[in-house]
């Protein structure tokens, strides 16, 4: 995969970093003269790229045309949003995502400017404390589309109210499915009459209000 990443501090170097540690190709876009001396010492020097994030000439430079993710990660939420539309329309990049730096302006990062993925870490920080209060010992592994889907995991104890129901029967939330079941360390593809055994780790899909009543049926 091929990534540019618009702006050199601390967070677009190490997204870089851990970009290249994966074998994907990075190209990074810098211009401060305190960033670039610093940078040169991080990265390979074949991947950094002098010139103004938001400049055409230095995103062409950069290879924009054959990009397939645009990371803006400048200090600017004006300039984070402005490469987003510009790299969706100018140059039809498939992936845009951008860093947000105040979160009043968060309302700002969706499809208008063409931002695929906003990095709000107030957000984040928000979200995993909401979750940590409100699905108890279930656990979120993975977050889908945008955050509005996860898959979970839930271990199933002795006196939940599931063991011995089929799942045909558990009258689960329309936006949950049940994934796998892992019993004895054996991987079960659950069918509507597979029932739950204590100490069963079930994964599912499942959205906010799904996880919550997953959560409740899977309990003790």
């Amino acid at each position: 995969m091929f990534v540019i990443i618009a702006g050199g501090g601390r967070t677009g170097a190490q997204l870089a970093l851990t970009l290249l540690a994966e074998n994907h190709k990075v190209h990074l876009i810098e211009n401060r003269r305190e960033v670039l001396s610093r940078i040169h010492r991080e990265l390979p020097t074949e991947v950094i790229f002098e010139g103004n994030p938001v400049n055409p000439l230095s995103l062409e430079q950069a290879g924009i045309e054959n990009a397939q993710v645009l990371a803006a990660c400048t200090t600017s939420d004006e300039q984070n949003l402005a490469l987003c539309y510009f790299a969706r329309t100018a140059y039809n990049v498939h992936r845009t995502i951008a860093r947000v730096n105040n979160p009043r302006n968060v309302w700002l990062f969706d499809e208008k400017f063409h931002v695929d993925a906003a990095v709000n870490q107030a957000d984040i920080m928000a979200r995993l404390i909401e979750e940590e209060m409100s699905i108890g010992d279930m656990m979120v592994l993975l977050k889908l589309r945008r955050g509005n889907y996860s898959l979970v995991e839930e271990s199933i104890e002795t006196g939940s109210k599931a063991i011995g129901i089929a799942i045909k029967d558990l009258r689960l939330p329309e936006h949950c499915v049940i994934a796998a079941i892992i019993r004895h360390g054996e991987v079960i593809v659950p069918r509507g009459i597979t029932t739950f055994e204590a100490g069963d780790e079930v994964l599912a899909v499942t959205d906010q209000e799904g996880t919550e009543e997953l959560e409740a049926f899977l309990s003790p």
